[in-house]
C-alpha cells in the first residue's frame, strides 16, 4: 500500500468576512494547498473546515461545485485565458455557463474590465494583451459572478515589479468598495506586509499570524482543522 503525505497539519484559523489576508511562506510550505482546501478544489482528509457557516468536509461533490460556483472565485499565476476569445467574452464565460441573459453579462464585464482599466483593451484577444493585462482579464473573470470569496495563487507570479504594484492595487480596491473577502498567496514579501492580515505558514502549520493593528503574535492554539499520519 502507498503511503500518505499530510500536507497541512494542525491548523486552526479563522478568516473573517471581509477581510484581506496575504499568506506566506517557503515552497512546500502547503501555501496552494491550504487555498486549494478554502477554495473546495481539495478535500480535507480530517478535521472541519467551514465556508459561510457552512461544513464543507462532508458535503457530496455536486453540492461543493454548487458552493464553489455560488460563493468564490479565483485568480491564478496563469490566467487560463481562453485565446480564441477576446478580453469581454472571456470575462463573460462564467456567467455564460451558468445559462445568464448574455446582454445583461455583457453590461457587467464590460464595468469589470473598465473597473481593472481595460475598457479599451475588450476586443482583444489574449494574444494581444501583455501579461499583466491578461492578469487583469482573469481577475475581472473571477469577480464576473459576484463571489463572496475571491482566492488568489501567486497572481503576480510571472509579472515584472511594476505591473505587480498594479495587480496588488486592485486587489485591495476591490476588498475595499465590494467588501469581498480575499485571500491572496505570494512570495511578494512586500506586498504580504502591505495587507492588513499576513499568515505564515510552514511544515503545514501557522507559524505567525500577524494583524497590522495589533501587531504580530505567535498561533500556539490547539487545533480545529487536523491531519494525521
Amino acid at each position: 500500500m502507498g503511503s500518505s503525505l499530510d500536507v497541512l497539519q494542525g491548523i486552526d484559523l479563522t478568516i473573517d468576512e471581509g477581510e484581506l489576508v496575504g499568506i506566506v511562506g517557503q515552497s512546500g510550505a502547503g501555501k496552494s494547498t491550504f487555498l486549494h482546501c478554502i477554495g473546495t478544489l481539495d478535500v480535507v482528509s480530517t478535521g472541519s473546515l467551514k465556508l459561510a457557516g457552512e461544513e464543507l468536509s462532508t458535503m457530496s461533490s455536486a453540492k461543493l461545485a454548487g458552493l464553489r460556483n455560488r460563493l468564490i472565485g479565483f485568480v491564478f499565476q496563469f490566467h487560463h485565458l481562453l485565446p480564441e476569445f477576446n478580453a469581454l467574452e472571456n470575462v463573460m464565460m462564467p456567467g455564460l455557463i451558468q445559462g445568464r441573459p448574455r446582454k445583461e453579462l455583457e453590461n457587467q464585464a464590460m464595468a469589470l474590465l473598465t473597473e481593472v482599466g481595460l475598457e479599451k483593451r475588450a476586443s482583444h484577444r489574449p494574444g494581444e494583451l501583455s501579461g499583466g493585462e491578461q492578469q487583469r482579464v482573469a481577475l475581472a473573470r473571477a469577480l464576473v459572478l459576484e463571489p463572496k470569496l475571491l482566492l488568489a495563487d501567486e497572481p503576480t507570479g510571472n509579472l515584472d515589479s511594476r505591473t505587480s504594484d498594479q495587480i496588488h492595487e486592485l486587489f485591495f480596491s476591490i476588498n475595499k468598495t465590494r467588501g469581498t473577502t480575499i485571500v491572496v498567496v505570494t512570495h511578494n514579501m512586500a506586498l504580504a506586509d502591505s495587507m492588513p492580515r499576513k499568515v505564515t505558514l510552514r511544515d503545514g502549520r501557522v507559524l505567525h499570524d500577524e494583524r497590522r493593528e495589533s501587531g504580530p503574535y505567535r498561533n500556539d492554539s490547539g487545533p480545529a482543522a487536523t491531519s494525521e499520519a
